[in-house]
């Protein structure tokens, strides 16, 4: 979630951290948001030339930013030569999968269990559902409907006092994420997410820890049981 649509939406509280707007923090958010909703498909060369030009920045900040793509697994560098776009990776999809499913659970399970719980956390969650399905119509509105599911599972983790874990999790997602905007157009995949947000958290605000458990793993699995459709759908996007 980038710091300007949080702020946007006034989502910046206490419990959603917000990097430092630094050039290289911009063109690293840029550039890996238009990686994760295709603007940048597999395989596409990214001069730094071009980009110095896009971004109106120096070189440095150009390299510093794919330095920590590259880290991600999104980009791939060769030096002297070019920069281009990783085709997605099954391997890597399962295993970040694994991990969103570990962390996620035990998120939901504890926010179902805490003895003290903050109403805070679910009248947020709800606020962004309802966000969500403002913009669930609007094709044009998909990546913003991206974000915003990343902001809803964001809440969680804030919600549970683990926000450095959600940080983990974007960090391995890359691949993941990808796969989740390829899906996003499928007929009822958008009313899916939402009615499992709303599973989710009604579960939650009823204290039910099985039923907060059953909702996150059954969300957590639509999109991963659909990576052979999908890499059958878009061959060339697919290591």
């Amino acid at each position: 979630m980038n710091s300007q649509f949080a702020s946007t939406f006034g989502l910046t509280a206490p419990g959603f951290p917000v990097v430092a707007g630094s050039t290289v923090q911009r063109v690293y958010d840029d550039l890996r948001k238009r990686i994760i909703t295709i603007q940048l498909p597999p395989d596409t060369t990214l001069s730094r030339t071009e980009l110095t030009e896009t971004y109106q920045v120096s070189q440095t900040p150009i390299r510093d930013a794919l330095q920590l793509l590259k880290q991600e697994g999104l980009v791939r560098i060769y030096p002297q030569s070019r920069t281009v776009v990783t085709r997605i990776d099954v391997l890597q999809i399962y295993e970040a999968h694994f991990l969103r499913v570990a962390l996620e659970t035990e998120v939901c399970r504890r926010l179902a269990t805490d003895p003290d719980p903050d109403p805070s956390v679910i009248t947020r969650a709800r606020s962004i559902i309802k966000m969500q399905a403002a913009v669930a119509d609007d094709a044009d509105q998909i990546a913003i409907f991206q974000e915003l599911d990343e902001l809803f599972h964001q809440t969680l983790f804030a919600g549970a006092k683990r926000s450095s874990l959600h940080q983990l999790i974007r960090e391995r997602s890359g691949h993941l994420e990808r796969i989740r905007r390829l899906h996003l157009p499928e007929k009822g995949k958008i009313v899916s997410i939402l009615d499992g947000h709303h599973a989710i958290i009604d579960a939650i605000a009823a204290r039910n820890e099985q039923g907060a458990v059953d909702a996150i793993r059954e969300h957590l699995s639509r999109t991963v049981a659909k990576v052979e459709d999908l890499r059958k759908e878009f061959p060339d996007y697919f290591v």
